[in-house]
């Protein structure tokens, strides 16, 4: 026998297929997203995918970043995120992410970065 719990609808799960999700463009040149997650506190989960040679420009991250790379590489000057590895920065680490050989990775941000060239952070309304 088992028991079944039923939460309220403000506290029921989320199933997102995202599969099924179109791939959308973001302003940088050759990088594509599927938004996750974004909730009203800047939180977001994005599923990225970077063209061979693609470029994420200069930008701080403004809180805790997380990243697990699906498929390829993602680089930048401290090193290298590969496939299957995850890699994770700080409030206040600066970058500029590049991805020589093309990636699929999946991105939890606690607020959106900051761009150094003013641009917007994909879930950025201001």
């Amino acid at each position: 026998m088992s028991t079944v719990i039923t939460n309220p609808p403000e506290l029921q799960s989320t199933f997102v297929d995202s599969a099924n999700m179109p791939w959308q463009p973001t302003e940088f040149e050759g990088i594509e997203m599927k938004l996750l997650y974004k909730d009203d506190h800047g939180r977001s989960t994005i599923l990225f995918k970077m063209a061979p040679g693609a470029v994420v420009p200069l930008h701080e991250h403004t809180d805790l970043e997380q990243t697990y790379m699906l498929e390829g590489s993602l680089e930048d000057d401290e090193g290298k995120c590969t496939a299957n590895t995850f890699v994770w920065r700080p409030g206040g680490n600066k970058h500029i992410a590049r991805s020589p050989n093309g990636a699929v990775f999946i991105s939890i941000f606690n607020r959106p970065n900051k761009f150094m060239d003013g641009a917007k952070f994909f879930t950025s309304d201001e």
